[in-house]
């Protein structure tokens, strides 16, 4: 049976990386087991806010709620997403040369 409303939710442990330096700004989050998440799906990390210096790579690791999304929250998010996409394309028709 397909649920239409998000039924699944589970806690896993999860791994956190930020950098903020000058060649790297970025976060990223590895949940344990390389859980896979799907479109729709919504990941809450949990624990205090995390600051960074400049200049620093930090690494923690903490827990994470992952919550399922139902079958029209899939579908929505699978469509949305196509028109989203669409906003990072920037086209320019100039020559090149003035």
């Amino acid at each position: 049976m397909i649920a239409l409303r998000s039924s699944e939710k589970f806690d896993t442990r999860c791994r956190i990386e930020i950098e903020q330096s000058p060649s790297h700004f970025h976060a990223h989050v590895e949940l344990a087991g390389n859980v896979p998440i799907y479109p729709g799906d919504s990941v809450r990390v949990h624990g205090d806010p995390i600051v960074v210096s400049f200049g620093e790579k930090v690494f923690f690791d903490r827990v994470a709620t992952v919550r399922r999304a139902g079958l029209l929250r899939r579908v929505w998010t699978k469509f949305t997403g196509y028109f989203e996409m669409t906003e990072l394309y920037e086209v320019s028709f100039t020559p090149g040369r003035l």
